[in-house]
């Protein structure tokens, strides 16, 4: 399998200008840890995660350096330090440049990738611009998806199939908060993410068996608790 067979293709993304604030939110409401900042043309510029806001003035986590410390880190190091902590802008806080994958990358290497930069995901590039991401969750998924003892191969009807699995996902309005990743091996759908309804989930569900080609759905999405977002 390569990184086109397991990514998530409905990125949650960021924008330089957004808002720290903003941002906080867009995680809380996609139910992410994460997720790429892209420029006007669509290119990755950088990468922000729940680890990036640890220490903020807002929640009165700032680190304070002990004087000794101080005296290796130099004031140019302090004065990263608050910018991370203070800046109100996405861009000053996110991690740059961004690691990225192509979509042709073997998922050996993408595992690989996330171990060795101690990442959990990636954001997946054609040409410069981001078409979808890889985390952690989504190797897992590919396991569970091909199956023990299975050829570890995408056939082109699987990736045929996919593709028009979430075109038909994209053309329902229910569908457009909706986190969901489409796997597809010998013409089984795979389907995971997090929706608030179960009519969305079975909904989901219904528009995948729709789609001539496709053998069976295994719908695995879950429901957000019923608590989530509640003030």
């Amino acid at each position: 399998m390569r990184a086109k067979d397991v990514m998530t293709t409905n990125v949650a993304t960021l924008t330089p200008d957004m808002t720290v604030r903003d941002a906080a939110a867009l995680f809380l409401s996609r139910r992410i840890s994460g997720a790429p900042v892209v420029d006007a043309g669509g290119e990755v510029v950088g990468m922000l995660s729940e680890g990036d806001l640890l220490h903020r003035v807002e929640t009165g986590t700032v680190k304070r350096r002990s004087w000794w410390l101080q005296l290796f880190t130099g004031p140019d190091q302090e004065a990263m330090d608050f910018i991370k902590s203070h800046a109100s802008r996405v861009k000053d806080v996110m991690t740059s440049p961004a690691i990225s994958v192509t979509e042709d990358a073997p998922l050996a290497d993408v595992a690989d990738l996330l171990e060795h930069r101690r990442i959990r995901r990636v954001p997946v590039v054609r040409d410069g611009r981001l078409v979808g991401i890889v985390s952690r969750a989504d190797l897992l998924r590919g396991i569970a998806a091909a199956g023990a003892g299975r050829e570890d191969v995408v056939s082109p009807d699987d990736e045929s199939l996919r593709a028009r699995i979430e075109k038909e996902f994209q053309s329902h309005s229910w569908a457009a908060g909706a986190t969901v990743n489409v796997i597809v091996k010998d013409g089984v759908a795979h389907l995971w993410g997090m929706v608030h309804t179960d009519a969305e989930r079975r909904a989901l569900g219904a528009a995948a068996e729709g789609v001539p080609g496709v053998r069976r759905v295994e719908n695995k999405v879950s429901l957000l608790p019923a608590s989530y977002g509640a003030a």
